[in-house]
């Protein structure tokens, strides 16, 4: 039967549906076979977020188990753009409560509606207190993520030690941006986590699969005293102020065992608060590591010390010192006070350049170099902090002919206040040189009772015992520290750098700074000062700088950087509980005048004796010494802790600021006086009541401590 035109028109219809189910299968078997892989990355993409999860960092703790950084946990807010009707609405409910601007977060909100996005993080680091309160409005449109806050319980104490944490690059997750917190970035940043984060059609997140859990970061203890660091920064702040200087730095370190108990720099910052636009960074450099500076006279202890060692030269040696002229090479160098001649300890007493630059060239090019070098000079200490600065030490091939007189009294050299206070700990530990820790510990945190905890059953890592690299014989170390006592006592330039009780080493150090601009040295110094004590077994060496000193002779490291040493060792003595000298309570001997007569306020933050230089701005001194101790003041609010004596007293007020219980209850049972004492057991009296110097007629005598 011959096919009719329907029938036809059917048969074609039919074949074009079996090419077009023929097409579709094709393409959907090209679709799920040969596509499919590059589909499911492009769904998952659109339906599927991969984020970090930030690892809860380490804490950082100084050496009495305190915390100096931890990790506070916070929450990020987010919002759906596009579940908000009005913009403008939803920015003025939550502006007011993260402290945005109104009419920039609207903007954003609506920006990120009109590109069809379902998510928008407003902000980051909110507090739990102020997430609660916005969880309480029961608002469909926000979100919180789990977050984590770096916070410094001290402010500003040890700044530059500890560092700071932010973003330095595209990550979700914060990083150290400076000091231990960057260097030891890998212990204390743990291992961040992966999760996913699925989102709906209308970009709404819906649930979240861990992929991979985060590894908290590793605990570290730091070598840092809290307090001694505290009362060295006071210390500094105020030596800089009333100096007219640009900044300083101040280092003390155990000679016996490397560790920096303090490492202060001023200016200074606090860590929790980011860079402001447009502040400076200068406050965030570590002076006492990062810039460098010419020594100046305290680079003699490394002349003589090579002079001791490498020609027949003795402290009692006369030394010619051209009544204050000597010509090197081309040079004609002029000392600041003509001596004809110089026993070699009066040398490093008096300071004397010509003095020094005659005994620099007995030793000669090659061993001054060698023993620049010895001491580590021109080289970083590897400290474990980041931006550590070499210094300059020039190589032999590039010295001028008057070089060599210009580095024995130390010019033409470059150093840092860590290298100093190294160079220092040589002579004070009888002539071992020591690499400079930090770290006392890792994995393991110390409390006040000598308890230790772990984490993530770690086991604890103690830094390892040094055995130090020998610089200098130990009857030389021996002789230098005697020869350093003469700086402090015998007429030498560092008279105030004597603490009361105790004897001790150093050198003063005052150096013109050079203008590389004007090619020529200005009217400001570096003035310096390092030493020790107590001179026959130290405890302690500092090294103390200050940049930029002004006003001539009352800008030298003896007037300005020396009752910084004062002050900060006689703190760490004290802190320590170090036993005075029994060589000052020799009859007759020479330093038990300029040790035991210091007024007692050299033991505490009190007033500066009488002989000591008035700062030409006396309120501007009192209002920092004022911000320094800075205290509530007693009340009867507070109760005391601890109360001694009879129920009442007379007698004069004793000055018992600075010190700690035992010495505020030593003096005052003493005086007779009853005492209340307040606030914190383990701290320093801050605040007294009556002043020093008053009759207590009746009532009681009432002391505040504080850390």
């Amino acid at each position: 039967m011959p096919d009719t035109q329907s029938t036809s028109r059917l048969r074609w219809l039919l074949w074009g549906l079996v090419l077009w189910a023929a097409i579709v299968m094709v393409r959907l078997g090209w679709f799920q076979v040969y596509r499919h892989d590059k589909l499911e990355t492009l769904a998952q993409k659109a339906q599927q977020r991969i984020t970090e999860i930030a690892a809860p960092r380490g804490t950082i703790f100084d050496r009495t188990g305190k915390p100096l950084a931890i990790s506070v946990p916070v929450e990020t807010v987010a919002v759906n753009p596009l579940k908000i009707p009005v913009p403008d609405t939803a920015a003025a409910m939550l502006a007011p409560l993260l402290g945005l601007k109104q009419a920039e977060l609207a903007k954003e909100i609506a920006h990120a509606k009109a590109r069809g996005s379902g998510f928008l993080r407003v902000k980051r680091k909110v507090s739990l207190k102020q997430t609660a309160s916005m969880r309480g409005m029961n608002l469909a449109w926000v979100s919180f993520e789990k977050d984590s806050l770096r916070s410094y319980p001290y402010g500003q104490l040890a700044a530059h030690v500890l560092g700071s944490v932010g973003f330095t690059d595209n990550s979700d997750v914060e990083k150290g941006t400076a000091g231990i917190e960057q260097s030891l970035e890998s212990m204390l940043g743990g291992k961040p986590g992966r999760q996913i984060i699925y989102i709906d059609s209308k970009g709404v997140p819906y649930k979240n699969e861990i992929l991979q859990a985060p590894v908290p970061g590793t605990d570290v203890t730091l070598s840092i005293d809290p307090t001694m660091q505290h009362d060295a920064e006071v210390a500094l702040e105020a030596a800089v102020h009333k100096s007219g200087a640009r900044s300083g730095s101040v280092v003390l370190i155990d000679p016996k065992t490397g560790e920096i108990l303090v490492m202060a720099n001023f200016p200074t910052y606090d860590p929790n608060l980011p860079l402001r636009k447009n502040e400076s960074a200068e406050a965030r450099y570590n002076r006492a590591i990062s810039v460098p500076f010419e020594p100046g006279s305290v680079f003699k202890v490394i002349t003589l010390s090579a002079g001791l060692e490498t020609t027949n030269l003795r402290p009692e040696t006369m030394i010619n010192c051209g009544n204050g002229t000597i010509r090197v090479g081309a040079r004609v160098i002029h000392d600041h006070n003509s001596y004809s001649a110089l026993s070699m300890a009066n040398v490093l007493a008096k300071s004397s350049n010509i003095g020094a630059i005659q005994i620099g060239l007995q030793v000669g090019r090659e061993k001054m170099y060698e023993y620049v070098r010895r001491y580590g000079f021109g080289a970083k200490t590897g400290i474990e902090l980041p931006a550590e600065s070499a210094g300059k030490v020039w190589p032999l091939r590039l010295w001028s002919l008057s070089s060599l007189g210009s580095i024995s009294m130390g010019h033409e050299v470059t150093t840092t206040s860590v290298q100093l206070a190294v160079a220092g700990a040589v002579v004070a530990n009888g002539g071992l040189r020591l690499k400079p820790r930090l770290v006392l510990s890792t994995g393991l945190s110390t409390g006040r009772a000598g308890t230790t905890n772990t984490k993530n059953g770690e086991q604890p890592k103690r830094a390892a015992v040094q055995t130090g690299e020998r610089v200098l014989a130990p009857e030389t170390a021996i002789s230098m520290r005697n020869m350093m006592e003469g700086v402090v006592f015998k007429g030498g330039t560092g008279t105030q750098a004597a603490v009361r009780g105790y004897t001790v080493g150093g050198k003063t150090g005052s150096a013109q700074i050079y203008d590389d601009k004007l090619k020529a040295y200005t009217h400001t110094y570096n003035a310096s000062f390092l030493g020790f004590t107590p001179v026959n077994d130290p405890q302690f060496v500092i090294a103390v700088t200050i940049v930029g000193t002004v006003n001539g002779n009352a800008g030298f490291g003896g007037v300005v950087a020396a009752p910084v040493f004062r002050q900060v060792a006689a703190s760490a003595l004290r802190i320590r509980d170090v036993p005075k000298d029994p060589k000052l309570d020799v009859p007759g001997n020479d330093a038990v005048k300029i040790y035991n007569d210091l007024p007692m306020a050299e033991l505490s933050h009190g007033p500066a004796p009488e002989n000591e230089a008035k700062p030409e701005n006396d309120a501007k001194d009192e209002q920092l010494s004022a911000k320094a101790t800075e205290i509530s003041q007693p009340s009867a609010t507070l109760t005391p802790f601890m109360s001694a004596g009879p129920p009442n007293g007379t007698g004069v007020v004793p000055d018992l600021r600075g010190l700690p219980l035992r010495g505020v209850l030593e003096a005052t049972g003493a005086a007779g006086l009853p005492v209340d004492v307040l606030g914190d057991e383990l701290g320093f009296a801050r605040l007294q009541d009556p002043q020093p110097g008053i009759r207590l007629r009746a009532g009681r005598l009432r002391v505040q401590l504080a850390r």
